[in-house]
């Protein structure tokens, strides 16, 4: 378990010579715990969505993992949890209504299933003030666009609350995963707030072309450009400008706690990519405290 005293001053360090008041990530992991260790023992098998060693850096309890966040200056962080069948996501979103109420950083989240019931749970959890949602397509396996879903997509537009979606086809495809289900989604409800996690990992540019044409689809950055990544799938270099021109719609994410390196790697990367202080200030707070409404 890292998180130690000098891992924490660097990255206080880091938001703190762009002026922030510390930091929003949009993509947290925090569930229950005979979830969580099932989450990671999959990881600790190498599980086959992943094909590789992938060590949990941030293994650890849950207070003890709250407090790394705390000590990093994480302003707002989610809960994102996900039900990988039917009959769980409602449960899930009691356990995380719960986390929220206290643990005072963290943004209300709730997730969804193609299932009956769904639009009646997802009511209950905007109405018991749910703040964002996760939608995870490739542990699901579902298509966004089962019709039962459709009337609880309408409510989440309607009511203005983002939903972090999974839909790229890293670290590897499954039926229903790229930007075209995603595609048709949008066309149907255009208002529909969509945060693509990993960036649309490995089709950034296609889902760059969503946030282009979609004014309500934004990006999170979660373990997009790490060393981690680059590896197996390297963001174009020729895209970099379209991440300047969209500085507005990306958002820090950064999978915590399970990551096999530093939290400090994830805004090094950001660092990296020579896109200058604005864009960092934008990307690593100002984009996701103007979302949330979080503040200083």
């Amino acid at each position: 378990m890292s998180g130690s005293e000098a891992e924490a001053g660097a990255v206080r360090a880091f938001w703190e010579r762009l002026g922030l008041p510390g930091l929003v990530d949009v993509h947290t992991h925090f569930m229950p715990e005979r979830v969580l260790d099932k989450v990671w023992a999959y990881f600790d098998a190498v599980g086959p969505l992943t094909g590789m060693e992938w060590p949990i850096m941030y293994r650890a309890e849950e207070a003890r993992r709250v407090g790394v966040l705390r000590g990093f200056g994480v302003r707002a962080f989610t809960s994102m949890l996900y039900p990988h069948k039917a009959g769980m996501a409602e449960w899930l979103n009691g356990w995380s209504a719960d986390f929220a109420s206290r643990t005072p950083e963290c943004l209300h989240t709730a997730t969804l299933h193609p299932e009956d019931g769904v639009e009646r749970y997802v009511r209950q959890a905007v109405e018991a003030g749910a703040r964002v949602f996760k939608a995870h397509i490739q542990v699901g396996a579902y298509d966004p666009n089962d019709a039962r879903l459709d009337p609880a997509w309408g409510l989440l537009a309607e009511a203005g609350i983002p939903v972090v979606v999974h839909c790229g086809s890293g670290p590897a495809p499954g039926k229903y995963t790229g930007p075209e289900p995603i595609g048709r989604l949008l066309a149907r409800h255009p208002r529909l707030s969509l945060i693509v996690a990993h960036m649309g990992m490995p089709e950034y540019t296609d889902f760059l072309d969503l946030a282009e044409r979609y004014g309500e689809v934004r990006l999170d950055t979660t373990m997009a450009f790490t060393d981690f990544s680059e590896r197996f799938s390297p963001f174009p270099v020729s895209e970099r400008g379209r991440l300047a021109e969209l500085a507005d719609r990306v958002l820090f994410g950064t999978d915590f706690p399970n990551i096999p390196y530093p939290y400090l790697h994830q805004l090094e990367a950001l660092e990296r990519l020579e896109l200058g202080d604005d864009w960092l200030r934008a990307v690593c707070y100002e984009n996701g405290a103007r979302l949330f409404a979080v503040t200083p």
